[in-house]
């Protein structure tokens, strides 16, 4: 059984690809960062539903404790899957944004893919097979007020993405990014109401996580073999 490892896994969206990911045949291990709570509850969900999860808690933003996590994750097997979907926002105009929270939403996003991503290339390139799901956002992409932070950690992400991608290829590893726009969740639920989301979405909703989930297992299979280095849109036409 392949096995795989989603960052920021108790949230909405990472629930839903811990979900989707079991569903189709791995083994999740559903990571969390304070919400372990959360993360454990969804691996005893699964479970009980005679699939394989379990949960596990470091931050990524800790370079030092990630490795220590993923040196454990590593003693029962490489990781096949990795999705990198943890990430925070702390927004604020530029003139007014802090160094800290410039830079909290870069150590968790850029430097947390590094901190997750390089120890675990190796073991899956043994492997000749594998796959690497950043998770972005449409900001990257458009940009967003107030957001300059996060669209740099997003974008960066991307960048990153594409240029790992071409070094793993011959392995037999792919690495594309998903870029969601606007997703129910608990980040969006406070600052989307239906009607500005009727304005700024073409399809007139908002994206559910399960879709941004069916892209992401679409993306881990067999059957997405010849995509690498992509960015993957999925905000309802958008853009």
């Amino acid at each position: 059984m392949k096995r795989a490892l989603v960052t920021g896994g108790s949230g909405a969206i990472g629930a839903a690809i811990c979900r989707r990911l079991a569903q189709d045949g791995l083994s999740v291990i559903i990571h969390a960062n304070r919400n372990l709570a959360s993360a454990q509850a969804l691996a005893d969900e699964l479970n009980s539903q005679g699939l394989s999860a379990s949960a596990v808690q470091f931050n990524v933003a800790d370079g030092a404790s990630t490795r220590t996590a993923l040196e454990a994750i590593l003693a029962d097997g490489p990781i096949q899957v990795l999705v990198n979907n943890a990430g925070i926002h702390d927004d604020a105009v530029f003139p007014g944004m802090s160094e800290t929270q410039w830079s909290s939403v870069i150590d968790v996003s850029l430097n947390g893919f590094f901190h997750v991503t390089q120890p675990l290339t190796l073991p899956m390139a043994r492997c000749r097979w594998g796959r690497i799901i950043n998770i972005s956002s449409i900001a990257a992409i458009t940009g967003n007020r107030g957001q300059v932070n996060y669209a740099a950690a997003k974008g960066a992400l991307q960048a990153a993405g594409k240029s790992l991608a071409l070094e793993l290829a011959s392995r037999n590893i792919t690495v594309n990014t998903v870029a969601p726009g606007i997703i129910v969740s608990d980040m969006t639920k406070d600052v989307f109401d239906a009607d500005l989301i009727k304005q700024m979405v073409p399809m007139k909703r908002a994206g559910q996580p399960d879709e941004v989930a069916a892209l992401v297992g679409f993306l881990a299979s067999g059957a997405a073999a010849y995509i690498t280095g992509q960015t993957i849109s999925i905000n309802g036409g958008m853009i």
